[in-house]
Order: C-alpha cells, then structure tokens, then sequence
C-alpha cells in the first residue's frame, strides 16, 4: 500500500535528497510463530481480529534502540484519537525522529495505548487500517521539512500560520468562456493585489 505514494514526487525528491528517511516496517517480523500471527481473537468475545501487544511492543523496543534523538515520538493512528490538524503537522515536522503504529480491522490491544506518545486521528469515519491516515500524516509532515519545498510554498497557504484558508489562485488564460481573472491581479499594484488576498483568504 505504500509503495505508490511515498515513492512519487516531492515524498520520492524528499527521500532522493536525503532530507527524510521513510522506513515500511512488517509487523509480521516480531512474531513468534513460524505462521507470523500478530493478531488475535478480542477477549469478551466479538467480531473481527485484533491486534496483538507482544509484535508491537518487541517492534517499538527494536526500532525505539536505533533513535538516538530525544525529539522523537510513538504515534498510534486511532480513531479516537486528536484530530490531526495542519498546527499538529507543523509541530511533526520539528522532530528527528516519528513511529506510526498502524492498527488493522478491529484494531489494536487497549493496553498499545500505554506504549505510545498519543493517538492520533485523521477524521470522524473508520477505515480498514491505518495505513492510508499514516501516509496523510507523512505527506503532510513531510512537505513541511525545511529544503523538501520553497519556505514561501507552506507559508502562504491553507491553514498556515498566517491563514485560515488560502486565497483563490488563477492562471492563463485571462478569459475562459466568460470566466474572468480578477482585475486587480492583473493590475501590477503588490498593495492592492496583498490586500485583495488578505480580504479572500478569511
């Protein structure tokens, strides 16, 4: 699932320049049966499979040994989790060093909870897994990385810093069909252009 993704344009220029590091990790690789179990049945009864603690904590202890930076944080995706935002993207992008957890079906062992920094969600709706809401949160991270993208790029844009929403942005050619290009941005006037955004950006 992640092979498409994070292995085309500014996620692959990213990796290529070496200002990120993407590593897949297969849970299967810290079990301890030659069938590669790493989830069971929920106790109490139930539908589905969850998770097991056992692969996920040998697997947090291996990876975890190999970060040498303090600025690093172990982040299950789970729907009740914080709501991921652009401010929380933004305070990712400062660490050295960030563990996902994707969780499967009906989810992870309760007691993953302990082992983590947070939970995070991307929204109010279930998916099958984690893996697409851990691949939102690293092309959104991602970006932000100083040298991945121009600094103005991810400054003057939604949900900045400075903005709430972006302006609307055109391009050639003037006239559409009858759609027109507003008059102030042809103009050549930098105040009344910035003003212009400012007033459609709220």
């Amino acid at each position: 699932m992640f092979k498409g993704p994070l292995d085309e344009s500014i996620i692959k220029r990213a990796q290529d320049k070496l200002l990120v590091k993407i590593n897949i990790h297969n849970l299967r690789n810290w079990a301890k049966d030659k069938r590669g179990t790493v989830d069971d049945r929920p106790y109490g009864g139930g539908p589905g499979m969850v998770l097991m603690i056992q692969p996920i904590d040998d697997a947090l202890e291996s990876l975890k040994s190999k970060v040498k930076s303090q600025k690093s944080k172990v982040i299950l995706l789970d729907p009740k989790g914080k709501m991921f935002n652009q401010a929380k993207a933004q305070q990712l992008s400062k660490l050295d060093s960030l563990i996902l957890i994707c969780g499967h079906y009906e989810g992870v062992d309760a007691r993953v909870n302990k082992l983590v920094d947070e939970k995070t969600s991307i929204g109010k709706y279930i998916l099958t897994g984690g893996e697409l809401p851990a691949m939102v949160i690293v092309d959104s991270v991602v970006r932000l990385i100083p040298g991945v993208l121009e600094r103005e790029v991810t400054k003057n844009e939604s949900f900045s810093e400075k903005m709430k929403k972006e302006y609307p942005q055109y391009t050639r050619p003037e006239d559409y069909r009858g759609l027109k290009v507003p008059k102030v941005l042809l103009s050549g006037d930098h105040a009344k252009i910035r003003k212009w955004r400012q007033d459609h950006s709220k």
